[in-house]
Formats: C-alpha cells, structure tokens, sequence
C-alpha cells in the first residue's frame, strides 16, 4: 500500500461508496463489508462475491436477495484496524435516513472508548450515497495523507458533502417493486411507456429528477444535470457508476470526458448492497466542483 505508515487520520467508511479497489488500497481506506441474504446464504459486499457474480445471479434469480441489519462489530473491527496506523478516524457512512449504519458506527465509537482509549474518532452522517459517498471518502483521504488533522479532514468533508451532486437512471423499477419500494401500477406505467427515471441523492434521501424515454436520451439529461452544477473554471471530480452496464458507463464517461474539464474522472461499479433494491442496468454519475 502506498499509505504513510503512521498519519494522523485514518479513513473508515464502507462497501456501498462503490470504491474501485486501487483508489482504497491507495489511501489505506478502511472498508466495512456490508452484508446481504441470497438463497439463505449471508454474503459479505466486496469480499464473497464480485458485483459481476451478484448481477448474473440476480438476473436469474426467482427471490430477490435482502440486506441484513447493520451491526456495530464490524465497525469497530475497522477502528481497530485503523488506529495502528492513524492517531485518529473519521468514519463516513451511508446516510441515517437510509439506512442503519451511521447508528451502528456511533455504537463502535462508543464500544471504542475501552478499546482503543486513546484515539479520537468522529462519525459523519454522509448527506449523500453510493459513489457520492465515494468521492467524499477519497477527498478526506486526500486530505490525511498531505498531513491535515481531525478537525481539518471532517471541515474538507462538510465542504465536499455540500457540493457534491449524483444522478443516476434506473433500467427497470421491477426491482424497487419487488422490494416494494414503489406501487405496481406505476411500474408498469413506466415499463409500457418506455420511460427511464433518474433521481438523485440529497440531504440523505433519494428523489425522482426527471423521466427519459432511453437509455441514450437519460445519458445526455444526466450531462445536462450535470453541466447545471458544474461552477467553471474549478477542478471537477468525477465518478460514473454502473450495475452490470459497463458499456453504458463508458458512453457515459466519454460524454462527460469531452463536454468538461475533469481532474478526477473514473468508472466504479454499483455496489451488489445496492444492486439488491435497484436491480441490474443502473448507470450514474457523481461529482463535486473545486479543490
């Protein structure tokens, strides 16, 4: 790994931030796994089986798989493993209003104060998900490894959740029914008039943008999103995300790549935790302006 060996900050966050493997190997970035239920067997994201394993069973599979409930052990596992190489951590999680995992994490600090004494830890409820999250962890990451404390990398962090945007298409909302996330009714009033939603992420809860009627047309109103958000002339960082749709994300990434100016621009794949409710097909972008 290409970490200091000993920094004052240690980042903790987990599976769903959809972090290519390289980028958390890079910054020595703390992953809890997060756990899911498919044909009775507990699988651990990132760790039992490989996003393109998860999708293949999915598109085959007769009973959807579920998530199971977050615990505070795994967290405070990372915490262990985080403080023999940092003074203190910062710990992100997938927003509360999505799940139980930023309540699981405070439980760990808690659990921690016997444990690990003389560390410092602060737990921050992510305002966004998936590769939002993402980019927050690896702009915190950035900011240990140049040498900030405590209190500087969660101020980078606060900056970044405050400008960071994400938007992303679904292929199908047969998933989100299943789960019975949406109606049925408007399931099939979206299958039969083609329409592919794209929603975003904001102060923790996910919202419905707009509808395209392809694949293609949502691309070009995801990039007209994002050309809405992006301030000019400031560093534009940039993840694009996928479920099982690699070739969409590289049209996607293309059209970014010759529209903006990015210092940061890659494609990560949709995390199976999330791929659980969402359903193969999903394709997305997430993106902050500025240093």
């Amino acid at each position: 790994m290409l970490f200091t060996p000993m920094i004052k900050v240690a980042i903790v966050t987990d599976t769903t931030a959809c972090i290519p493997r390289e980028l958390v190997e890079k910054y020595g970035i703390e992953l809890v796994p997060v756990d899911f239920i498919f044909d009775d067997k507990v699988y651990q994201d990132g760790i039992d089986i490989s996003p393109n394993q998860f999708y293949a069973l999915l598109r085959r599979a007769k009973k959807l798989p579920t998530t199971s409930g977050s615990l505070p052990a795994p967290y405070l596992e990372a915490y262990r493993k985080a403080s023999s190489r940092a003074t203190s951590i910062l710990c992100l999680t997938l927003p509360s209003k999505l799940s139980g995992m930023f309540n699981s994490a405070r439980l760990a600090k808690q659990m921690a104060w016997e444990a690990l004494p003389n560390v410092a830890i602060e737990v921050l409820d992510c305002s966004t998900a998936a590769a939002g999250q993402g980019l927050v962890a690896l702009a915190v990451a950035g900011a240990a490894a140049s040498g900030k404390n405590l209190t500087e990398v969660v101020a980078t962090a606060e900056s970044v959740m405050q400008r960071v945007s994400l938007f992303a298409t679904l292929d199908t909302l047969r998933y989100l029914v299943k789960g019975g996330r949406v109606p049925k009714a408007a399931a099939l009033a979206s299958s039969l008039l083609q329409i592919k939603p794209i929603f975003t992420v904001n102060s923790g809860d996910a919202f419905p943008v707009v509808n395209a009627r392809t694949t293609p047309g949502a691309i070009k109103r995801i990039v007209k999103l994002m050309a809405e958000k992006v301030v000019k002339g400031q560093p534009l960082h940039v993840a694009v995300m996928h479920a099982d749709a690699m070739d969409k994300a590289i049209l996607l990434r293309d059209c970014i790549s010759s529209q903006f100016n990015c210092a940061d621009l890659f494609i990560t794949e949709f995390t199976p935790v999330m791929g659980v409710h969402t359903g193969p097909g999903v394709i997305g972008v997430a993106f902050y302006s500025g240093d």
